[in-house]
């Protein structure tokens, strides 16, 4: 599939379909197109695709993706009013259009907290608002504490600080409690399920040197988070995705992070969340949100007492699912 086609599906880790989820909430802001898409070398391998989007002069917001692998697509400029904002949309390493395609060389959270940084100081801002879920929630902490001298506020949803219980939650059998047939189906393709660690059983398929092979268990890997991405999603629906969208390296570079324990010293995000203590920060959680607990938004928020949780409930994963991207649009407002 062409990868323009891709990016309007904006993968879990950050959102899913706005199909999915019926017509556009009127709550959104209207579509945008971009005034100016380009790329910006950050390395002699990689180049990453950037798009801006609203007021120029307005106040700016760095949109960090999910995934890993998600990419950005137009959509995600609807969250912020295009008269007060100047919204910066940019894929990372490997993912969307950023080129190589699926390129796992020179790619972890650190070359990415540094790509985020390059493309600040190249797009000429001062302090910027980050905005991200899940895995977008991940790097923009990890961001956050190594400059937080750059970053006016943080509206994160869906917490994920990628440590061992998180990443064995995802893959080990806790779904499995709520998605039993979802996880079966899973379980299908991992070769040595006693053995856990099935990021890096998937990431050695999802590298195969044979094209079925690879494109199998890719698919079966974003099946499987689709399927718990929105609360009420059919598997049809799921199977429909497919026919518009290759996952491949959204599926490729998301275990490979997870294999790798997202390149993150274990409980380094939580343990280093004091440097954020004097950056206004709202944190949005489904109550119902299986791939990333409240829990995780909830221990953070005790970490920073001046934060502000926002559980939300009647709600999942997906940032396109009511009531979840109201509270998003309406946690954006409160930093215009």
């Amino acid at each position: 599939m062409g990868r323009t086609k891709f990016l309007i599906f904006a993968i879990p880790f950050l959102c899913i379909l706005f199909c999915v989820a019926g017509e556009a909430s009127p709550k959104l802001w209207p579509p945008l197109k971009p005034y100016k898409t380009d790329y910006l070398q950050v390395s002699p391998l990689h180049k990453i695709f950037y798009q801006l989007g609203g007021n120029p002069e307005g106040k700016p917001v760095m949109v960090i993706h999910g995934g890993p692998g998600g990419g950005c697509s137009p959509d995600m400029f609807r969250f912020f009013n295009p008269k007060t904002f100047h919204i910066v949309l940019h894929d990372q390493r490997g993912a969307g259009q950023s080129k190589p395609y699926a390129e796992i060389k020179e790619n972890t959270i650190q070359y990415l907290v540094e790509d985020i940084e390059k493309l600040r100081t190249h797009l000429g801002l001062g302090k910027v608002l980050l905005f991200g879920g899940s895995w977008g929630s991940t790097l923009a902490l990890a961001y956050a504490e190594t400059f937080p001298q750059n970053v006016s506020g943080m509206v994160l949803r869906g917490v994920f600080t990628a440590t061992e219980a998180e990443i064995d939650h995802f893959y080990h059998g806790e779904t499995a409690r709520y998605f039993p047939e979802n996880y079966q189906r899973l379980l299908e393709h991992i070769d040595n399920p006693e053995k856990k660690n099935y990021p890096a059983q998937l990431l050695e398929k999802i590298q195969s040197s044979n094209p079925t092979t690879r494109q199998k268990y890719a698919l079966a890997w974003a099946k499987y988070e689709i399927k718990m991405a929105v609360l009420q999603i059919p598997d049809k629906v799921v199977d429909d995705i497919f026919k518009e969208w290759n996952p491949y390296d959204f599926a490729l570079l998301e275990n490979y992070y997870m294999a790798n324990n997202c390149f993150l010293q274990e409980g380094q995000l939580l343990n280093n969340a004091d440097k954020l203590k004097d950056i206004p920060m709202t944190i949005v959680n489904g109550r119902y949100d299986v791939i990333c607990p409240p829990i995780t938004a909830f221990k953070l928020h005790k970490k920073l007492p001046h934060s502000k949780l926002i559980i939300v409930e009647r709600a999942g994963h997906s940032a396109n699912v009511e009531p979840l991207r109201t509270f998003l649009v309406n946690a954006v407002k409160a930093f215009e």
